[in-house]
């Protein structure tokens, strides 16, 4: 009768919780691994199941790179104090250590991954080359002198460069974009669950609100310096938050990205402040949600308010990509 009652569950699509063996009969699981379903149905102890309605396909990852920068618009020293390309290579190797888990997790979803590079000398570029060299990644060269009639003259070239990299990066998104797309700029190191965990809580979280969100990796501190309210949310395997800003390093949809199409060519026609202010201002209208804890580290100045992202031990996040 039990394995009976068992295959009619699973016939109907309903699971069964054992909570005095600690496993699921109908998904042949314990229940502290994960009980979710990608596509079909994210479940969480103990508040159950969420069906998926807002499946993810594909997910177009675009990095923006620049190894001649130490730190755009400011004389301080990062975390560690190495030469720029040690945090972009880092940065990419942790990107697809991330990368492949979520792809052992979830091989039905289909990852594309674009780096857009910005002026690297032969040397570096060559370190790039040899870390994605049996991967099915494309390095795009930026030419800044396409964007002279679309970006306002600049003070410094460094200011104008990061604005063009920044537009061909969303310009990218638009042209070849199916789905998700996200928006990664080389200097944050990622936790090799970064990917999984944002691809299944935005399903999970995107079909709970019956639309789609944006995404930020990174638990900044200047979140915790003012007494803003927000929203707590149960993601695939952590907790999320909703937040108001973010800076260049952010996910979203095809769809978002259309339809705020002029807040993206808006922000990177001058230099603004703050940097990503129209970017900000569709958060005001949509749904921004961060991690609680990190998923992935700016690793900027330790002093800098956008930077360092609390309760992480960096030293061995910083080894772990070596």
């Amino acid at each position: 009768m039990k394995k009976f009652f068992i295959k009619i569950c699973k016939f109907f699509g309903f699971e069964i919780i054992d909570q005095n063996k600690f496993i699921s009969p109908t998904l042949d699981k314990e229940l502290n691994e994960d009980l979710s379903i990608f596509n079909k149905k994210s479940i969480v102890l103990p508040l159950g199941e969420v069906k998926i309605t807002r499946k993810v396909n594909t997910i177009l990852i675009i990095v923006r790179v620049n190894t001649e920068i130490e730190v755009w618009d400011q004389n301080k020293r990062r975390l560690f104090e190495k030469p720029k390309i040690d945090y972009s290579i880092r940065s990419i190797k942790s990107l697809i250590n991330s990368i492949n888990l979520c792809q052992s997790k979830y091989p039905n979803l289909r990852i594309k991954t674009k780096i857009l590079d910005d002026s690297s000398k032969n040397e570096n570029l060559n370190k790039i080359k040899e870390i994605i060299r049996d991967l099915d990644i494309e390095i795009i060269s930026l030419d800044t002198k396409k964007f002279e009639t679309k970006i306002k003259k600049q003070k410094t070239h460094e200011t104008f460069s990061n604005l063009a990299s920044l537009r061909k990066c969303f310009e990218i998104g638009k042209e070849i974009g199916d789905d998700l797309v996200f928006f990664i700029e080389d200097d944050y190191l990622h936790f090799e669950s970064m990917l999984e965990e944002m691809i299944a809580t935005y399903e999970r979280i995107s079909s709970q609100l019956g639309k789609d969100i944006f995404m930020c990796p990174a638990d900044y501190p200047y979140l915790y310096m003012n007494n803003e309210k927000t929203n707590i949310l149960i993601g695939n395997k952590r907790y999320w938050r909703t937040v108001t800003k973010t800076l260049c390093t952010f996910m979203t949809s095809k769809n978002l990205l259309d339809l705020y199409w002029q807040n993206f060519l808006k922000n990177c026609e001058d230099r603004h402040d703050p940097f990503e202010k129209y970017i900000n201002e569709i958060y005001e209208k949509e749904f921004c949600i961060s991690p609680l804890k990190s998923l992935s580290v700016h690793l900027t100045n330790i002093n800098s308010s956008y930077g360092l992202s609390p309760f992480i031990n960096y030293k061995n996040l910083w080894d772990q990509n070596e």
